[in-house]
């Protein structure tokens, strides 16, 4: 109930912030009408059509966002219908007859005359109910990345409309007030044929403003007026301290520290079921019975995460010491990007990271909800009569999770446990971190989630040429090229563009995808301008030369040092790529 109140809350503050205005003049456009049959019709259309169209974009995927982008184009050309007909009624009615004609009787009913009809009013509010959905502010992402995870249920969407409904209530406010201003200027003035003309041109204003992407980006970063601090102030207030942070999927950035003390464990019930994975790699479906008798380590993980690339060796080397002595290691793969959702790209990575244990591929959340689960990493340590008997999120504390496993196949039955802690050193991305305490955090490119952006104003979802401000700030980021911002990541629209970070860390990761059916992405880093020499990563040369070929983590900087800030840069030969993540440590 007070997720439900905070959404509501959030839409109601909409009417303040400078995404809502592209929208306002379609409302006020029927503000002389009677809000009963004009107004109200209009708003729940609006309403309506929002919820639907951001519930499927939080479950279904990138083909819903192309859907959604047709919808909104043809919902511009019916508005743009709209405001030629109040501007020029005779002229659209000779040229456009008969469907101009009938956007002119909708245009007549909007200046007075006949009795409005709910059904024409309705059907305006669901077309502008496309242009306002993609207008999101932190609320919105809080329920957004909230529906995503928990998949499409009565919940997500009541979430949903609870945001629409209190932007709704807003707009009947000014609605109602805005009414009695235009009918007595009406009456004063006999100002209705240039009112008309003026909500007409400003229909028109609002779809060019829409078409130019200046709803979701020039608007939305306007100060005076935005109201997204604020909301982001109630995100933070009503959200558990960060431990429980919806619109931000926690990528288990804590790590917790070894300790020599004995792990205390408890009985936390039993293991929840495996029956949601879509599909099995190296292993036939496992269940409870399956398991039973065996001691079981099931870790959350995704082939991007670089905080689960670097437990993994752990994992790995758990699974091999106590296979024989009734260990069984679980890897859930719950995607983060929907690349992750690709089982040919799971398949594929999980072989060359040497994973052969049972992998249940968890594209739908199910295993992630029955745990309850909010990281990656995530390891539960499941006892021989399947109950949970201890926890552990994020890197590090690895010497107790094996005193852990140790004491488990103890109490199985197992015979001569070995006690001794294994000696892991990763590789590579699975290398531990620094351990510095002013590493640069983990950045995300899409416009759903990104931060720091120094590259003036994105434009959402449509391609837009950026620069590299002369200086960067410390963790701040840009762009230099034609790319396209889209919601979870970039993509080059034109050779030799650019991305550049000005960072703190020993290690530079980028998660990156080649072109349009995995043609390869040839690139050049520099690190301050030049070539990293010993200073590259694991996919780059010593003259900082490298190829995008497959989606997932690529490392770009590993430095022998960690001290002070360095400026980074990736320029792409080729266009097509995508780049959706910076990670560091």
């Amino acid at each position: 109930m007070l997720v439900l109140i905070l959404a509501y809350l959030g839409g109601i503050l909409t009417i303040a912030s400078p995404c809502i205005l592209p929208v306002l003049p379609f409302v006020f456009a029927r503000s002389d009408q009677s809000f009963l049959r004009s107004g109200l019709p209009l708003l729940a259309g609006m309403a309506l059509t929002f919820t639907l169209v951001a519930t499927l974009a939080a479950v279904g995927g990138g083909w819903v966002v192309a859907a959604n982008q047709y919808g909104r184009w043809l919902a511009l050309v019916l508005m743009a219908l709209f405001g030629i007909t109040l501007l020029f009624p005779r002229v659209a009615d000779r040229v456009m007859h008969p469907l101009v004609s009938a956007g002119n009787r909708l245009t007549e009913k909007l200046s007075g005359g006949q009795q409005p009809r709910i059904g024409s009013s309705f059907l305006l509010g669901i077309a502008t109910g496309l242009l306002w959905a993609p207008c999101a502010g932190p609320i919105l992402g809080l329920v957004l990345t909230g529906a995503a995870l928990q998949g499409a249920n009565v919940g997500s969407t009541l979430l949903l409309l609870a945001y629409a409904a209190g932007a709704a209530t807003s707009l009947a406010l000014a609605l109602l007030i805005g009414g009695k201003v235009f009918s007595a200027m009406k009456r004063s003035l006999g100002a209705g044929e240039w009112i008309r003309r003026g909500l007409g041109g400003a229909m028109l204003v609002g779809v060019v403003a829409i078409a130019m992407g200046l709803d979701t980006g020039v608007l939305a970063q306007l100060s005076t007026a935005s109201t997204g601090g604020f909301e982001q102030k109630l995100v933070d207030h009503f959200t558990d301290k960060g431990n429980k942070v919806v619109n931000d999927v926690p990528n288990a950035t804590k790590v917790q520290q070894a300790s020599d003390t004995t792990p205390q464990l408890e009985d936390d019930g039993p293991m929840p079921s495996l029956d949601g994975a879509v599909q099995w790699l190296n292993s036939p479906p496992l269940n409870a019975a399956a398991l039973r008798g065996k001691v079981v380590l099931v870790d959350f993980w995704t082939y991007s995460c670089i905080n689960c690339l670097r437990a993994l060796p752990y994992v790995k080397a758990w699974a091999d010491k106590y296979r024989d002595q009734g260990l069984v290691v679980i890897g859930v793969h719950s995607p983060e990007f929907a690349f992750e959702r690709d089982i040919g790209n799971v398949t594929r990575e999980a072989k060359k990271l040497g994973v052969d244990y049972p992998i249940a591929i968890d594209n739908d959340y199910r295993i992630w909800r029955a745990f309850e689960n909010q990281y990656w990493p995530a390891h539960y340590f499941i006892d021989a009569k399947g109950h949970i008997r201890y926890e552990h999120f994020g890197e590090g504390e690895y010497d107790q999770s094996e005193k852990v496993i140790q004491q488990l196949l103890r109490e199985a039955g197992a015979k001569n446990v070995n006690t001794s802690i294994s000696q892991v050193q990763g590789q590579g991305v699975e290398e531990a971190a620094s351990g510095q305490g002013d590493t640069s955090p983990e950045t995300y490119l899409g416009y759903m989630r990104a931060e720091n952006f120094a590259s003036g104003n994105a434009t959402g979802d449509a391609p837009a040429d950026y620069h590299v401000p002369a200086t960067l700030k410390p963790n701040e980021w840009g762009l230099d090229g034609r790319w396209t911002i889209g919601p979870e990541n970039i993509s080059l629209d034109k050779a030799g563009g650019r991305i550049v970070y000005q960072f703190h860390a020993r290690d530079l990761h980028l998660v990156l995808g080649p072109g349009k059916e995995g043609k390869p992405i040839h690139f050049k880093v520099l690190l301050d301008g030049k070539a990293p020499g010993a200073m590259h990563g694991t996919d780059v040369a010593a003259d900082g030369s490298g190829t995008v070929t497959d989606q997932r983590l690529y490392q770009l900087i590993r430095q022998s040092d960690n001290a002070g800030s360095h400026t980074f840069s990736i320029e792409f030969s080729d266009a097509g790529v995508s780049a959706y993540a910076f990670t560091f440590g």
